[in-house]
């Protein structure tokens, strides 16, 4: 992998793919694209800031050097964004926007992180968004699209509701009564989930891995992420 994109670089996640970026020795040109200042920075980072979230399509289209990996871990919630629409606006409609950008601009690995447990047809809302925007990323003409699917993310960020600290108190309880076992089959850390994302993208990139869709599932990203350099 000599180049890669991302978005959501400054979340849970998308912040530990970055740091998995940077950690990758051969030393690939990183474009970070986000609202603001991104304060992980390393001389192979190029950080591209938009705070029109609107302009992240054109932004990634018009890139210096056309990544060969573009990763998405972009979502908010409901509570950040306002409204259930302007959710969908950032996590359905902005991440399709960039999917069919990473596309048209001849992108061959694509890297979504989506969720456990999603499907268009569920009756939930959100999980029902989510589901709607793997079917989309599916159908499009890229060589080699990764769908990430963990479970409860474990770790600290800014907006962590009050249900998934508790959640995640269990998580972390039981981690170390049982040395994980008791929690790997539905929680994850956020380090994993950013090493398994990198992981899958560059068995993508290096032809380790045949093209078409790949859904890595919550088994397939402790292996990822515990063989992988972070």
């Amino acid at each position: 992998m000599n180049t890669a994109a991302l978005v959501g670089c400054t979340g849970l996640v998308g912040s530990q793919i970055l740091s998995a970026l940077q950690a990758i020795p051969q030393k690939p040109t990183i474009y970070a694209i986000a609202r603001r200042e991104i304060t992980s920075v390393t001389p192979n980072t190029k950080p591209v800031v938009e705070p029109n979230s609107a302009d992240w399509p054109a932004k990634l289209k018009n890139l210096a050097t056309t990544p060969e990996v573009f990763l998405s871990a972009l979502g908010t919630t409901r509570g950040q964004a306002g409204s259930f629409a302007a959710q969908r606006a950032i996590d359905y409609d902005l991440n399709l926007a960039l999917a069919n950008a990473a596309k048209d601009s001849g992108i061959k690995t694509y890297v979504l992180i989506s969720s456990g447990a999603v499907s268009a047809k569920s009756k939930f809302p959100y999980m029902k968004m989510k589901g709607e925007l793997e079917d989309a990323v599916k159908a499009l003409d890229i060589p080699h699209i990764v769908i990430v699917k963990p479970g409860l993310l474990l770790g600290q960020r800014e907006d962590l509701r009050l249900a998934e600290a508790a959640l995640q108190t269990v998580a972390k309880g039981l981690g170390t009564i049982s040395k994980a076992w008791l929690t790997d089959w539905w929680a994850q850390d956020a380090d994993i989930i950013g090493r398994a994302a990198v992981a899958a993208a560059l068995e993508c990139s290096e032809g380790r891995r045949e093209k078409g869709v790949w859904i890595v599932g919550q088994s397939e990203i402790l292996s990822l992420g515990r063989q992988a350099p972070g």
